[in-house]
């Protein structure tokens, strides 16, 4: 017999580093979720992505069990690492504060399209050049067709 889901917990983690306090040990504890169970699991599946910020969701049932998953890490902090940059502009439209090239856009497209929800490369990776552009990001090159 399935158990009943008594709701979701949202967090962006980084990988390797859950521990009690907040943000993770707030959230976890007023659902009655053990907190130490989730952070000795968290860290386990997320060794080998140590650092990155990962964003997870928890399942967490009515008997106090939990499941999470964890996806790949948002595309804003991807375009950041591939630019070698610390954060995005203030004033996008304005002042540009790093270039990345279509073959970056490419890779990061490939590895989050398991998230995004388009159905062809070319689609995520027009969704990616998006939040370059709206982080102060200029995508140099001509967009890679295939005809």
């Amino acid at each position: 017999m399935a158990k009943e889901i008594a709701g979701q917990i949202k967090l962006q983690i980084k990988g390797g580093a859950a521990n009690p306090s907040p943000p993770v040990g707030p959230a976890l504890g007023s659902k009655g979720i053990n907190i130490m169970e989730f952070c000795k699991q968290f860290n386990a599946r997320t060794q080998e992505r140590a650092g990155k910020v990962l964003p997870v969701v928890i399942t967490y049932y009515s008997d106090k069990t939990f499941d999470f998953v964890v996806k790949t890490p948002p595309v804003a902090i991807q375009l950041l690492e591939a630019a070698k940059v610390k954060g995005g502009s203030a004033e996008p439209n304005r002042k540009k504060v790093a270039s990345v090239s279509w073959d970056q856009i490419k890779t990061i497209a490939q590895e989050k399209m398991v998230d995004l929800n388009c159905f062809t490369l070319e689609s995520a990776m027009t969704m990616v050049a998006g939040t370059a552009r709206s982080m102060g990001i200029t995508v140099t090159g001509e967009f890679p067709v295939n005809n």
